[in-house]
């Protein structure tokens, strides 16, 4: 099973959840005693005192029978179905709604609400939306003598589970979104780092490959010339000549692979680590793009811009690809880059001449996983991934990014900048 299907089940971490729960435990314990002997409220502290023991054997079953790591969907949704009503419980036998303590009633849907599923949080919030209703209308007076001397308006009284079901949702929706865009986020920063291992991996056998090219070029030679000297010595038999022939034909096709596999054979094997200048950088990226696209590429710079080199970084090569790549994708005709550069900055710039970035997503640029709400614009644009990948690899190399609709052409528009001292500091 791949790791963005495996990624996309919801757990709770069981380490964390225990921490929480003995808090939990540990507060209801010392409030329940320190009311009933020291400020020597009345209640039924017996009963109230049992239920925290539920919820202690409870969290010793997590620890030494539930052997798992991660609590799955279902047996979280079953622990915290037990929270709500052992809370609830104790809530009933010291006053209901009106017990200011109330409140913590809200916390086991609101915590897992970034953690677990959709349906699990829907109906951990229904469970507690009908808790509190329960104990709007049902439960034990509060502890006297407060019981004597509190009287509130009904109004009032109402009022309390109304705000705190209000409460709920709001709560639970916002951290549902915010953990929804984590959960993305989290998936696209994975797919990325999977990505530039992958980067690194066939930067790797490149370099392999030019070093196996290299190596095996002198054998490979002498096969080649003792093939051709037995073809003489064999000439006038033809069946030998044949199987010669082959193996002479096989020689020759070893050698084109090598050669291919070396990405440039003329180079030494160390070609791959070497230090260049910006202008070379993007040559070399708008090469490999001329060789598999259409499009005019549209390369300018400035004739005094400066030469300084540095530093290879397959993260700002990997990046500028990005970008570069989604103005191929998305242009009609035309790419247009453009790099100025001084003692002080390094600006490129990158255009086409396609519809642009869609209004409703321009303010989200580099966010992964965007869709315009624009039917029309929706089945021209992508995920989002690649500007959130080249955004996240260049911005971690320096660099300020800013993206929008070029003004003088219809397209898109990329400028991508850095200060030198931190460029050549890479």
């Amino acid at each position: 099973m791949k790791f963005f299907e495996t990624s996309k089940y919801h757990l709770l971490k069981k380490s964390t959840y225990i921490s929480l729960r003995w808090i939990g435990i540990i507060g209801q314990f010392i409030s329940v005693n320190f009311v009933y002997f020291f400020l020597n409220f009345e209640f039924d502290c017996f009963t109230s005192n049992l239920i925290i023991i539920l919820g202690i054997l409870s969290n010793l079953y997590l620890i030494f029978i539930y052997k798992k790591t991660q609590l799955s969907d279902r047996s979280a949704f079953l622990f915290l179905v037990l929270d709500i009503f052992q809370l609830g419980v104790l809530l009933y036998l010291t006053g209901g709604v009106n017990n200011p303590f109330v409140i913590f009633l809200l916390i086991p849907s609101v915590f897992s609400s970034s953690n677990l599923s959709f349906k699990t949080n829907i109906l951990l919030v229904f469970l507690t939306t009908f808790i509190i209703i329960f104990l709007t209308f049902y439960s034990e007076d509060l502890p006297g003598p407060i019981r004597d001397h509190f009287h509130i308006s009904p109004y009032y009284h109402y009022s309390i589970p109304v705000s705190l079901i209000i409460a709920l949702i709001f709560l639970n929706y916002f951290a549902m979104t915010f953990g929804a865009q984590s959960r993305l986020r989290k998936e696209a920063l994975a797919k990325m780092e999977e990505v530039m291992a992958k980067e690194h991996e066939l930067l790797s056998l490149g370099g392999q490959a030019a070093a196996a090219a290299h190596s095996l070029g002198t054998p490979l030679s002498t096969i080649k010339i003792i093939t051709q000297e037995l073809v003489k010595q064999f000439k006038g038999q033809k069946d030998l000549k044949k199987d010669i022939e082959l193996l002479l034909s096989q020689v020759e096709r070893c050698n084109q692979i090598l050669k291919r596999l070396s990405l440039n054979p003329v180079e030494e094997d160390n070609f791959i680590d070497k230090d260049l200048t910006m202008r070379d950088y993007l040559s070399e990226i708008i090469s490999s793009f001329r060789e598999i696209s259409k499009k005019n590429f549209n390369f300018n710079f400035d004739q005094y811009s400066n030469d300084k080199k540095i530093t290879k970084s397959i993260e700002i090569v990997y990046g500028l690809r990005n970008f570069i790549g989604n103005a191929n994708k998305f242009s009609k005709e035309n790419v247009y880059i453009n790099l100025k550069s001084d003692s002080e900055i390094t600006e490129i710039i990158i255009e086409d001449d396609g519809n642009g970035y869609p209004k409703d997503i321009l303010p989200k640029i580099g966010e992964p996983y965007l869709r315009s709400n624009d039917s029309i614009e929706k089945s021209n644009t992508g995920l989002g991934l690649g500007l959130f990948i080249g955004k996240t690899l260049l911005e971690k190399n320096f660099a300020s990014i800013n993206c929008r609709n070029s003004k003088t052409r219809n397209g898109a528009e990329v400028i991508v900048r850095w200060n030198n001292r931190d460029l050549f500091n890479i």
